[in-house]
């Protein structure tokens, strides 16, 4: 459902054809944002684009780790049509109960990105940032972007955020450069070139992701309104084996958000100033859930996601909802959207905005969200799963959980588990109704395994060499 907050017609009718600029967060949670309801991080320029954009509340990674999001958005297919259904390389221990199936360390070249489907049509393309989506000969010079600096196989910046970056992507900066600060310089320096071409800027950010590296010309500010805050040491709860942040206190990730808002806003700006903005699609979202739950109970992890359950790693909440802002093309139509949304309706949401054709066979499971804000459509998707068959540093074991409409089931393949939630009643899914609502359960327990057959889901298998502790005693 959209509901519209403000409407500001441009009577401005643009000849050129529309740009597209695709912001990647890595690893930002769904209140990570003021406009998502944070109080103690700061994202002033986000927000005033968000009272101009098209908000999702109820907007889905495809997965709850970030290599299996990166290629959905990227393909429009589900990660595990992909077969990419964990971060690469993974996290497969030897010691314990079950395996996790093979898959994928890298993107298919038969995949045709949106990247590639852009370029196909005249567009100019840019890639600045992590990529995680293989190694060499599978980079993002090899599916469709035109220029890449800083993609390559890790999922963190080797060298840290700062110069030098030990990236063999990225050339080193000056001494005390902040990787952020950098990754826009070059976008900024893409745009000018191209301003009189279509062009694609596919900016990924490698921040928030660890190691947690404060911006250093913006740490004292967080520190000191840390201080003010009425509790400023952070709950910790249990999560299964693992343990969850309550409390968004964390003065170094404060300042990583606030740097990062801050290059979001001369990204605006520079858009605002080529006079490009009318004619430019702007997205910007995050490729999982915050990191709020850790395994080790000596680290504490750097946000929280409240009221939303667990953080990156799991299927609950935490782990897969996302902030999601889309800014059409000459428009300030400022509108809140409902409806649930998942990282493969990107691709042919941008093909749909550009009015180029449309590619089904490719972003099969994607669906054009144009129709939430042009004709009010209520729903776009029957039901949306999320495949993760394996173990995480999270302290997750392996599972998958499918939503449809209001009710969400869980399945841990460990322990032969289920859980039922209602999302409208309990949105930080404490109350399991498996027990109370077993027709539900059925309903959607069928679902799930139909989506598994189609999507030819792999579960993990037992590991003949896993001992109990009573087997080894013996």
């Amino acid at each position: 459902m959209a509901l519209l907050v403000g409407c500001k017609p441009n009577q401005n009718k643009v000849a050129k054809r529309t740009n597209v600029v695709f912001i990647l967060v890595d690893d930002l949670g769904w209140k990570d944002l003021g406009c998502y309801g944070s109080t103690f991080y700061e994202t002033p320029n986000i927000d005033k684009l968000a009272q101009s954009s098209a908000v999702f509340t109820n907007a889905y990674a495809a997965s709850p780790v970030c290599s299996p999001t990166r290629a959905a958005i990227l393909t429009g297919k589900h990660p595990t049509r992909v077969g990419i259904t964990d971060w690469i390389p993974g996290f497969d221990p030897k010691d314990r109960t079950l395996l996790g199936p093979n898959d994928l360390h890298q993107l298919p070249l038969e995949e045709t990105t949106w990247a590639e489907a852009l370029k196909q049509e005249g567009y100019q393309t840019f890639f600045a940032g992590k990529w995680h989506l293989g190694d060499e000969g599978f980079f993002p010079e090899d599916q469709g972007f035109d220029i890449n600096k800083g993609g390559h196989h890790m999922g963190q910046p080797p060298g840290g955020y700062y110069s030098p970056y030990k990236n063999p992507k990225l050339s080193d900066g000056p001494e005390g450069e902040y990787l952020t600060d950098r990754l826009v310089d070059e976008s900024l320096e893409f745009m000018e070139v191209n301003k009189e071409n279509p062009f694609l800027l596919y900016l990924s950010l490698y921040t928030v992701h660890t190691p947690i590296q404060a911006s250093k010309r913006h740490l004292e500010k967080f520190r000191i309104k840390r201080q003010t805050l009425a509790d400023s040491i952070p709950r910790i709860a249990n999560e299964g084996k693992g343990f969850t942040t309550q409390g968004q206190t964390n003065a170094e990730y404060a300042s990583m958000v606030y740097a990062m808002d801050e290059n979001v806003g001369r990204v605006l700006d520079r858009l605002e100033e080529l006079n490009l903005m009318d004619n430019t699609l702007l997205v910007f979202t995050s490729d999982n859930g915050g990191l709020s739950t850790v395994a080790n109970a000596n680290w504490v992890a750097p946000t929280d996601v409240l009221p939303l359950r667990a953080g990156k790693g799991w299927a609950y909440e935490g782990g897969i909802r996302v902030p999601l802002i889309i800014k059409k093309p000459n428009s300030d139509d400022g509108m809140v959207i409902e409806t649930p949304v998942i990282s493969m309706d990107l691709y042919p949401t941008v093909l749909g905005t550009l009015k180029l054709e449309t590619r089904p066979e490719q972003h099969q499971d994607g669906v054009d969200l144009s129709g939430l804000w042009e004709n009010g459509a209520e729903a776009v998707h029957d039901v949306l799963f999320w495949d993760f068959p394996h173990y995480h540093g999270s302290a997750w074991t392996p599972g998958c959980a499918l939503r449809k409409g209001e009710w969400k089931v869980i399945q841990f393949y460990e322990e032969n588990r289920v859980e039922l939630y209602n999302l409208k009643e309990d949105i930080g899914e404490q109350n399991d109704l498996a027990e109370v609502h077993p027709e539900k359960l059925g309903e959607l327990l069928n679902e799930l395994e139909k989506v598994k057959a189609q999507l030819g889901a792999k579960a993990p298998t037992k590991n003949i060499n896993y001992k109990t502790n009573s087997e080894i005693e013996l």
